[in-house]
Parts: C-alpha cells; structure tokens; sequence
C-alpha cells in the first residue's frame, strides 16, 4: 500500500462526527470536537458533526454515513453506551469497544481489574453510602474523593479529616451514586499517551493546586507541562510499558490515556484511563503527540484510522 492510498481521504467515505452529547463534560466534547472538525476537513475529509440525542440512530441510519469518529467526553460516549448502539447498526468507530470503554469509565472496576492483573493502584474503598466511611479513614488522611463514573477531575476533592471526607463525599455524591475514596498518593504525576500500540512520550504535571482539576486542566495558567517529562529514559520506558499493560487489562484499544503518579520513593500508581481523552488546545493527547513528532492534522488522521 503506497503512502498515497494510506492518505487518501477517500477510503474513510462519509464520517460522523459525534461531539457534545449530554454529560457532564458537554462543553468540553464541542470544544475537542470543533478543533477535530476543522483538522478533518483540512485533511480533505467528508465530516459531518453530529450533536446526539434520542434521535441518533436514526440520523446516522438516514445519513449514509461509513463511520464514526468518537469525541463525546464522559457518560453516553465513552462508557461503551454509543459504542454498543454504533454496534447494533453495524457503523465502524474510532477507539475503544464496548467492554474497554465501560471498564475503562467505571474508575471502581477498572482498579478491580488492574489490582486482579497485579498491576499498581492506590488502595481505595467504593463509597455506597454513608456507612462506608468509616472503612474509607482507615485508609488515612488526606484521600481523593471521585465519583466512579465521571470524567476531567468534576467532582474530585482532597480530604484532610473525617469531617471533610463527609462533605467530599456528599458533594460527589451530587454526580453519582458511587464514589470512590483513595489513598493521597505523593509525589509526581504523569500521563502517558497510545495510539495504536505505541506509547507516546510522557507528559509531567505541575500545577499550584492541589491536584490536576478541572481549573487545572482547561483555563488555569499556571499549569505547567513538561514533555518530555525529564525522566530517566529507563524509568520512562517502564512506565510505557505500564501504562500498555493498564489499557490491555481494561481492553482498551485505538487510542486513550494513562494518568498515573510515582511516588517519592519512585513507586508507581495507576489513577485512572481515559479511552476518549480532551483534543482541546489544553489537552495532553495533542501535546505528547507533538513531541513525538506528530502534529494535529495527523494525530486525527491516525485515530480515524482506528475505526478501519
């Protein structure tokens, strides 16, 4: 196959793309989802943009479409919700299946999973109701609050005694029924990139708040990213090497992010995995690609390539 044919922008036919949606995260998804708009038609792809609601399946069965490119952050896009339904028509999409998307979303099960491998997570408790924050302090202070199934840091807290563990809780409760309770984990917090099966160079956060939230992640300037990382480059590949392992556990596949610390002793944590991560001018897909010498137009182009 010449570089010609793998460019041709022919061979993706007519593609949907699927941003907004009706999480949490919706204006984040427009945001990713107009920069991706504008890179595939720079690539001389045939894109529509596709807001979905009720209506989907129809829409896209109506609309002649030969693909999806997925870009809908949090429930309904990247919980295995829009894949299974992309499933049922028979439309190829961008990204994780089903099953990765929904492990990889449920930060509860994910960290069953990855502790069931053998691989490193903090010690957490699933918090269901208020009964179970008892067995959360013992894990000791301070601890990160989460819902189980939210996405960029909404309703994440630090907790420092047992009567901030009740108003965390409480507060991200207000987002989900389950919330998970995890042990604070100091020391450096990394990302780490895939695409396809190739694990791009690790982004290194720093941020003056107490930990990499919503703030942090989409309008504070303060925030500082370093890429490459500054690591040793034998620590580094071992971390690609986890970070690949934590996607395979969860059966993710096409391309996402690993988010993970290493703590002061060099120790390394899983925190969680985004299988539709941020393409925003904040986010960190876009930016680790870079370093490793790929530029937007051609990140998007190799993630359409993931729904052939």
């Amino acid at each position: 196959m010449t570089t010609e044919t793998i460019r041709a922008p022919e061979r993706f036919g007519k593609v949907a793309l699927l941003m907004g949606g009706q999480a949490a995260e919706r204006e984040i998804s427009l945001k990713s989802g107009r920069a991706v708009h504008e890179a595939l038609q720079r690539l001389g792809i045939d894109v529509e943009p596709l807001d979905p609601d009720a209506t989907i399946l129809e829409r896209l069965r109506a609309g002649g479409y030969d693909r999806a490119f997925i870009i809908l952050h949090g429930r309904g896009g990247e919980d295995g919700q829009i894949q299974g339904a992309l499933e049922t028509i028979g439309l190829p999409y961008t990204g994780s299946g089903v099953l990765g998307s929904a492990l990889g979303m449920d930060k509860y099960r994910c960290k069953l999973a990855w502790t069931g491998c053998g691989l490193p997570t903090a010690d957490f408790v699933l918090l269901r109701d208020e009964s179970d924050l008892a067995a959360a302090a013992e894990l000791g202070f301070p601890l990160m609050i989460k819902p189980v199934h939210e996405g960029s840091s909404i309703g994440m807290a630090r907790v420092e005694s047992v009567e901030g563990l009740e108003r965390a809780w409480r507060a991200a409760a207000e987002f989900d029924s389950l919330v998970l309770a995890e042990r604070w984990i100091r020391g450096t917090e990394l990302t780490c990139a895939i695409l396809g099966r190739e694990a791009l160079p690790m982004i290194r956060l720093e941020t003056p708040h107490a930990f990499y939230d919503y703030e942090a992640k989409y309008s504070a300037d303060s925030t500082r990213y370093h890429c490459p990382s500054g690591l040793d480059a034998e620590v580094e590949a071992r971390l690609h090497e986890l970070a690949l392992q934590a996607f395979d556990v969860v059966g993710a596949s096409g391309w996402g992010r690993v988010d993970l610390m290493l703590d002061e002793a060099g120790q390394p944590f899983l925190l969680e995995i985004n299988t539709v991560p941020g393409m925003t001018d904040h986010s960190l897909v876009p930016m680790a690609a870079r370093t490793a010498g790929i530029d937007f137009d051609d990140l998007v182009r190799r993630i359409l390539e993931t729904s052939l």
